[in-house]
Order: C-alpha cells, then structure tokens, then sequence
C-alpha cells in the first residue's frame, strides 16, 4: 500500500496528471505532457497493478493521445488525497486578492481612487 508522504514530487504530479486524464479524457493520455522519468514511474505502477497504463490501438490514436490509464482504487483514493493539500497549498500561496479582500482593505474601489491608478 502507497502513502502520499513517501512520493516523490514527481510521483504526485504525475499521479494528478494521470488522475485528471482517467476523469476528463476518458482514460486516454497526452504522452506528450510526459517525459522519460514519467514513462518509468507509471510502467513501474502498471507492474504493481497501482495503475493500468498501456498504448491506444493505431486506428484509435487521436491528438488526445496514444496511451491510456486507468487507476486502481488506491491510487484513486490517493489523488484525492494529494489533491486537497494541493487545493490548500495553491490558496494560501495565491498571488491575487478578492474583491472583497481589496474592499475590506481598501474601501470601496469607486471612492477610494484605485480604480483610476495605473496597472504596472
């Protein structure tokens, strides 16, 4: 069994990767997103049955991809796992504020003259 605090940085990438094409494409993967070290890392999950990752017949290859994967519960359970802590570092490391963030701190934009201030 896989903890999520034992893979590496590209484990976890890859993991989301593979998580969000297994949900949104079908199953089907863009090899072209992934690199030599990816390739290893998800044939090394397909031998321990973590994942299931093969080629797409010829006739079936599209610019969507030529691969496809499919996860297994475990690995599932640990892309949501990973992508809520990454939902919750992405928020706090955010580089943009609210509306309302920017009214609490700042007043109304229409009284206040940011609105008539220059963007750098």
């Amino acid at each position: 069994m896989k903890n999520i605090k034992d893979m590496t940085k590209d484990e976890r990438g890859l993991l989301l990767y593979l998580e969000s094409r297994a949900v949104d494409y079908g199953g089907r993967v863009d090899q072209r997103m992934m690199n030599a070290d990816d390739f290893k890392i998800a044939e090394k999950w397909d031998s321990e049955n973590f994942i299931s990752f093969g080629r797409i017949v010829f006739r079936n290859i599209n610019s969507q991809g030529a691969n496809w994967v499919k996860l297994s519960e475990e690995a599932l359970d640990l892309a949501h796992e990973e992508r809520k802590e990454r939902a919750k570092r992405m928020w706090e490391n955010r580089t943009w504020i609210s509306t309302d963030d920017s009214r609490e701190l700042n007043g109304d934009p229409h009284f206040s003259g940011l609105n008539n201030q220059e963007v750098k």
